[in-house]
């Protein structure tokens, strides 16, 4: 969703904005049974000025925006701020969002049974992976490297595709992410959140594998 409407429902905006259907819930706006009516008067239900929810969806928007900066120093500041926070505050609230779809609907076909546990995993793993670049890798790179600093990027482009194989298993769970008729709006913002989710890992994998760990390795490889 490129342009948002005080005339889009809450509905339709939880569907198409990854990270609505959260923002939604933090205002008690009902995005699924109830939320098919048109933004503003949600809004207005919720004891909210319109224009104000309308500014922080459109701040969602710009959040997902992947434009990343040619600096060393400021791409990794990008990568911590864009990718690493991000995907924590998204697996917050997608883990007892997929707790509540499985719940919900686990006698359906086409529920994703056992979603929860494999974001449940990945976000573990995920956290330390990230934590690992925060506090040893980064500062590293910030200080201008060293000759053994191949061994630390070794490790996370190994990380890296083990968090891929996590997401070839959340695409078979999910049947593609792909939604069943008549998908409630839970279920459908689980499976929109997911996407952007899974697309921004997608991005900032190959940002750090192709971009930035080369930058260190070619050094690293000129001192030896």
């Amino acid at each position: 969703m490129t342009g948002i409407s005080l005339d889009n429902t809450v509905t339709a905006i939880a569907a198409e904005l990854p990270g609505a259907a959260e923002l939604f819930r933090s205002h008690d706006i009902s995005f699924c049974c109830g939320g098919n009516v048109p933004l503003a008067e949600a809004a207005v239900n919720a004891g909210l000025a319109p224009s104000a929810l309308l500014a922080e969806l459109e701040a969602l928007v710009v959040a997902a925006r992947r434009d990343a900066p040619e600096e060393t120093s400021e791409l990794i500041g990008h990568i911590i701020e864009r990718y690493h926070q991000t995907h924590r505050a998204e697996l917050a609230w997608l883990i007892p969002l997929a707790q509540k779809v499985e719940r919900v609907h686990g006698d359906h076909p086409s529920a994703p049974i056992g979603l929860s546990q494999l974001l449940e995993r990945l976000r573990h793993e995920l956290e330390g992976h990230m934590t690992r670049e925060e506090q040893v890798l980064f500062p590293m790179m910030q200080r201008g490297g060293s000759a053994v600093i191949v061994r630390p990027i070794e490790q996370m482009r190994h990380e890296h595709d083990e968090e891929v194989e996590h997401l070839r298993a959340i695409e078979h769970v999910t049947r593609g992410l792909s939604l069943p008729r008549g998908a409630c709006g839970s279920w459908t913002a689980l499976y929109t959140g997911l996407r952007k989710f899974t697309d921004d890992l997608v991005t900032h994998m190959p940002l750090e594998n192709a971009v930035l760990f080369p930058r260190f390795e070619a050094r690293s490889q000129a001192a030896v």
